[in-house]
């Protein structure tokens, strides 16, 4: 293969990318230089007192417009979440579920969102679980679960295990006129792929993957409908109406503040708002179109260069499915991981596949690198 395609972010960019071939942006992306400058300036406000802080707080204003103009939402309706777990778990705590009501998810969906409604089989709660076909779950068979007590359609819109990019779209269509709420974790999808939010109910990201901050936040987007449906679960002084206030004494009750403060009972993780805030900056630069295309780019040279070498590779073929993740089955993938780890070529290995992540930082050289090693390893 001829390596024509270049990173559409240089590498140099980040931190020690000129020593490894960085192919598991999946599990961990790597830190821009530029966050020295970030951290700096959080030092700084975090110094100032309360003009300091109220600074802090309007950048963070700002990364819910610039997370709301990457997803296609407003940027009042994202909120700051610890976790895409918590995402989910929000979700399942705050519906009020009946007995007889139902969950539909998939049996390949990573732990939080498959779990995320364990507690709920004890009040009469079916969760059902969608198989895979030949590690691929089809949209119709979804559907096909939902009936007239299904309260909540989960998925993930990328699989971390196989990479596939569902059509959140074909699913929402799929759902309009019931009371079903589309929840997705679209933490493998974020800034590398299209990510219809407005469609969905509830849509969370964890953003040290693809959006290229760090742990601790979480965007999380709420449509008005969910909202209306859903119970706090969590309160504090940032989601209640006791700040600002004259005085201090306390009432029995006390109202709740609307989005997207009703989904931060406390302070989110400003620093790693602030770190998200500048990320979002260069993906909104580039454009997630541009990027995607890149990425899909990536994907399609890493299916046809592990095919040739024979390895079974469980992504979708099509172009619409990918994603920035190409996944391909071994007997021991930790093994196959720590031999391109010595390669100086990282990957993440696990659950019998290894995922090879192409983001905007790499390039097809980087792809002919690991089919190489691959090609003397089997």
């Amino acid at each position: 293969m001829t390596s024509t395609r270049l990173p559409l972010l240089a590498k140099d960019l980040f931190v020690g990318l000129e020593k490894v071939t960085h192919l598991c942006t999946g599990g961990e992306a790597p830190w821009l230089h530029e966050f020295e400058s970030v951290y700096s300036e959080f030092a700084r406000l975090k110094s100032a007192g309360l003009a300091g802080r109220e600074r802090v707080y309007e950048i963070g204003d700002e990364c819910r417009e610039r997370m709301g103009q990457l997803w296609g939402v407003e940027g009042k309706r994202v909120a700051f979440m610890p976790s895409a777990a918590e995402g989910m778990n929000w979700l399942a705590r705050g519906l009020d579920w009946q007995e007889g009501d139902n969950v539909v998810t998939d049996n390949l969906e990573f732990p939080s969102v498959a779990y995320a409604w364990r507690d709920l089989v004890e009040r009469g709660v079916e969760v059902r679980m969608v198989d895979h076909e030949d590690f691929r779950v089809d949209e119709e068979a979804l559907l096909a679960q939902v009936d007239e007590h299904t309260r909540v359609l989960a998925v993930s819109q990328v699989s971390f295990y196989t990479g596939q990019n569902l059509d959140i779209r074909k699913l929402a269509a799929g759902l309009a006129g019931t009371k079903t709420l589309l929840a997705v974790d679209a933490t493998h999808a974020a800034g590398v792929v299209d990510v219809p939010a407005g469609v969905t109910d509830l849509c969370v990201s964890s953003s040290y993957k693809w959006l290229l901050a760090t742990h601790g936040t979480a965007p999380c987007y709420l449509s008005e409908r969910a909202e209306s449906v859903t119970r706090a679960s969590s309160f504090g002084w940032h989601n209640l109406a006791v700040w600002p206030a004259q005085r201090a004494e306390r009432a029995p009750t006390v109202d709740e503040k609307a989005m997207p403060m009703r989904l931060e009972p406390g302070n989110p993780a400003m620093i790693v708002v602030l770190f998200l805030h500048r990320a979002l900056a260069r993906l909104l630069d580039l454009g997630i179109e541009r990027i995607q295309d890149h990425a899909w780019n990536l994907s399609e040279r890493a299916d046809a260069g592990l095919t040739e070498l024979g390895l079974t590779v469980i992504s979708p073929s099509e172009r619409s499915a990918r994603s920035g993740n190409t996944c391909f089955l071994a007997e021991d993938a930790a093994a196959v991981q720590q031999a391109l780890a010595k390669e100086g070529i990282l990957v993440w290995g696990e659950y019998g596949r290894v995922r090879i992540s192409g983001h905007l930082y790499n390039d097809d050289a980087d792809i002919d690198h690991i089919l190489a090693v691959l090609g003397k390893l089997s």
